[in-house]
């Protein structure tokens, strides 16, 4: 993809930098990481520091210094967490909600397009109406309502402030999923992205899905699985057609203690790595394994350094976004389905081992 500041090449996985920041790493960790797309999240940009704050800045890029790609996610799921804790209503206007000063507030498809604008980035997305896999009695109004707020997104696009894409629905139903991808197909956005999944439903499930969704949405468009971040999902995914993801995964484990190794993990709080002078992984060339013991690693987590969470970062970023690019360079010599079953096979003698 070509976007406003520069190439992405696929697939991609974009760190999640909800607020406009990564957590425990700043730009230039990400941009010696190869990182070429973060996403934000419009809404919680809304919140604080507003989009005026944004624009009177020059926009995402001059605000955060980043100044490679950047995608909004609108704040749909917003309308699920929101409405799960009893503080929102959604109808056909948008989501109506109270935020955190009391003051009423209205996401609406024309408010989501006109707060991304304000933050200008590379990709923006249009608001969406998910269900979760306990309220999937909803998923066909909560569909169509996704459809009719996409139009209204498309309307309100300037075109010359980024691209729009559009999202897919559809709960957990293939034939309703197979008509969302049908429906927000043929609008015309330049790119799709499949939501709506990893909210509660089995792992198998949601990877059918996927391929529901796929087979029918234009091959010469991108495609966007947003939230999934494991390593046999994305590969999953990738075999599927999927092109882009994002998922606090990552950055999420490292703040945890927990290190991506191979296609699995390990968790260096473990007493084992005590005196462990190794790596976290072998071979991997990223700033923590350059010049960072297993051993010292552990000391500095146990003992709360700052230095660990961006250590595990930067590893666990570096670990995925290797991937990716070892992915895409199976797809091209034609070898990606070993590539996968060697990564997957990897993965599972891993936790066969930590079973035990």
């Amino acid at each position: 993809m070509t976007l406003g500041h520069g190439v992405v090449e696929t697939p991609a996985f974009m760190p999640v930098g909800t607020h406009a920041t990564v957590k425990a790493v700043d730009s230039e960790d990400l941009r010696r990481l190869g990182v070429e797309l973060v996403l934000a999240n419009a809404y919680h940009l809304w919140m604080a520091p507003g989009e005026d704050v944004v624009a009177a800045a020059g926009g995402l890029h001059a605000f955060t210094g980043w100044r490679a790609n950047i995608l909004t996610d609108s704040g749909g799921y917003q309308a699920v967490s929101l409405g799960r804790a009893g503080s929102a209503r959604v109808d056909d206007d948008g989501v109506h909600f109270v935020d955190r000063e009391g003051t009423e507030r209205l996401l609406s498809p024309e408010r989501a397009i006109a707060v991304q604008e304000e933050l200008a980035p590379d990709v923006m997305m249009t608001l969406d109406h998910p269900v979760s896999y306990r309220a999937a009695a909803g998923a066909e109004a909560a569909t169509e309502r996704t459809h009719r707020w996409a139009g209204r997104c498309l309307a309100a696009w300037s075109r010359d402030r980024g691209e729009l894409f559009g999202i897919v629905q559809g709960g957990f139903d293939p034939e309703l999923r197979r008509q969302s991808a049908r429906a927000i197909d043929a609008l015309g956005f330049p790119g799709h992205a499949i939501g709506g999944l990893s909210l509660g439903e089995p792992g198998q499930l949601a990877r059918s899905l996927v391929r529901t969704v796929t087979a029918e949405l234009a091959s010469d468009k991108p495609r966007y699985l947003m939230g999934v971040g494991s390593e046999p999902e994305l590969l999953d995914a990738i075999s599927a057609g999927v092109d882009l993801f994002d998922c606090v995964w990552p950055t999420r484990l490292a703040r945890t203690g927990s290190a991506l190794v191979g296609a699995g993990r390990i968790n260096i709080t473990n007493a084992a790595y005590a005196d462990d002078r190794a790596p976290l992984e072998e071979r991997c060339r990223c700033l923590a394994c350059g010049a960072h013991s297993r051993a010292q690693l552990r000391y500095l987590f146990l003992r709360g350094e700052l230095l660990a969470y961006r250590l595990l970062t930067i590893h666990n970023l570096h670990h995925t976004l290797e991937m990716t690019r070892l992915a895409r360079a199976a797809i091209i010599s034609g070898e990606f389905e070993a590539f996968k079953s060697g990564r997957i096979g990897a993965a599972d003698i891993i936790r066969s081992r930590a079973d035990k």
